[in-house]
């Protein structure tokens, strides 16, 4: 009970507590500030670590490599050069066996197995492009073996610094862009792995779980939060959502491997699968942003509209709806940023598999990019690891422009009122 006598703000005791609340703000403040500056040492080190290890590889390493090829042993009849299958004649050429003597005669028997894979595409292209080639003696220039480009960068056996010092003496190595891993697949040779394959997974992956997620998640909500009845089974139906926005992502890689293949049957380790199954996963975190941001939305928006004689639906669909979609759009770039980084349902469908093509569709077989960094780093190579780092990096900025394009047209549909 009051004492009824008035409060004196400036004696001793509220003074103290004055001093007390400014001193509690203060702390306060400063542990904000700390988890602040510790979330973005955090994320400097995550950034600086992938970096530091994954620029290598966006470079490699080239051999100038002196050929003769009209005293090797290669043979490609030249008429077979015009015709449709012009590549596979060169391909099935013994072009292993023409780098590893050209590589011994010229820098000794230490660079028998200085070239791998991506030195005979390099190989193959050229004498595709110039077939004159094959006439005569002429100095290429060709990505060396991941064993030598890992030495050549630092970290790697004393024979193989060795020959890399020998190389180097000569002025026959140079360090060029590697845009091999930008434009080509998975391979065995990590000289000669890309990540474009696994990028174009990705996209079509996530395009499937856009165009099923965002309709059905946006009139979901709509639903729930203009027309439907407030009973029972909507509240049960409002709380299985929200459940499902908090199952592990592993249990719809279940579901997914049950419905969609078994049951089903679609073709396996294809993006169209792995899209379906990212949607149902993204579905309830797209209904619950989507029925707060038309929570959001002042009811005298729709006071006035019904006052002049609009529908409900016209309500809906002309006014609530194009304000709260900014909100909406929000939650779907929160739940296609979680989808993109999503690797264990997809392990559950099978988009682990070794797929050296890139797809040319929803239904050819594919990976995706979190699930080719998680096989890379899993190989013993060393030449994968800067790999692994690389292809993080691409997912990274791959992750940035579909938020960024999501965030531009959240803007871009945004209205203040």
């Amino acid at each position: 009970m009051s004492s009824g006598v008035p409060s004196r703000w400036n004696d001793a005791a509220s003074l103290k507590r004055v001093r007390r609340r400014y001193a509690a703000e203060r702390r306060f403040r400063a542990v904000g500030l700390a988890a602040v500056a510790l979330s973005v040492a955090f994320l400097a080190f995550l950034l600086f670590n992938m970096a530091s290890k994954g620029l290598g590889g966006f470079t490699h390493y080239e051999a100038a490599l002196p050929i003769d090829f009209a005293k090797s042993s290669l043979f490609i009849d030249p008429a077979a050069l015009n015709g449709p299958d012009a590549e596979q004649t060169v391909a099935s050429a013994d072009l292993t066996d023409t780098l590893s003597s050209a590589a011994t005669a010229a820098y000794g028997q230490a660079a028998a197995d200085m070239f791998g894979d991506a030195a005979m595409h390099r190989l193959t292209k050229t004498i595709l492009a110039n077939p004159s080639v094959l006439n005569g003696r002429t100095t290429l220039w060709l990505p060396v073996s991941s064993k030598v480009d890992v030495a050549a960068k630092g970290d790697a056996d004393a024979a193989s610094e060795k020959l890399v010092s020998a190389l180097e003496q000569r002025h026959a190595l140079r360090r060029t862009v590697n845009m091999d891993f930008l434009t080509e697949s998975d391979a065995t040779d990590p000289s000669s792995v890309g990540v474009w394959g696994a990028l174009k997974g990705s996209f079509f992956t996530i395009l499937v779980t856009i165009a099923l997620a965002f309709p059905v998640g946006m009139l979901a909500a709509v639903y729930l939060e203009e027309f439907a009845s407030k009973n029972r089974w909507t509240d049960l139906i409002e709380v299985s959502i929200n459940n499902l926005a908090a199952v592990p992502s592993i249990i719809f890689g279940l579901l997914g491997l049950a419905v969609f293949l078994d049951f089903m049957n679609l073709p396996r380790s294809a993006p169209l699968v792995g899209g379906l199954t990212l949607a149902l996963m993204t579905f309830p975190v797209i209904v619950i942003a989507g029925r707060n941001a038309i929570k959001s939305v002042p009811p005298s928006i729709r006071d006035a509209a019904l006052g002049v004689g609009a529908s409900r639906m016209q309500v809906t669909f002309h006014h609530v709806l194009p304000l709260a979609l900014p909100g909406i759009l929000t939650g779907t770039i929160i739940g296609v940023a979680r989808a993109l980084g999503e690797t264990a349902p997809l392990l559950m469908i099978g988009m682990r598999a070794f797929v050296a093509a890139p797809p040319g569709g929803i239904t050819d077989p594919a990976t995706v990019l979190p699930v080719q960094i998680f096989l890379w780093s899993d190989e013993v190579d060393r030449g994968f690891v800067e790999k692994t780092s690389a292809a993080i990096i691409v997912l990274l900025l791959f992750m940035l422009l579909m938020n960024g394009l999501a965030i531009y047209l959240r803007n871009r549909f945004e209205r203040r009122w």
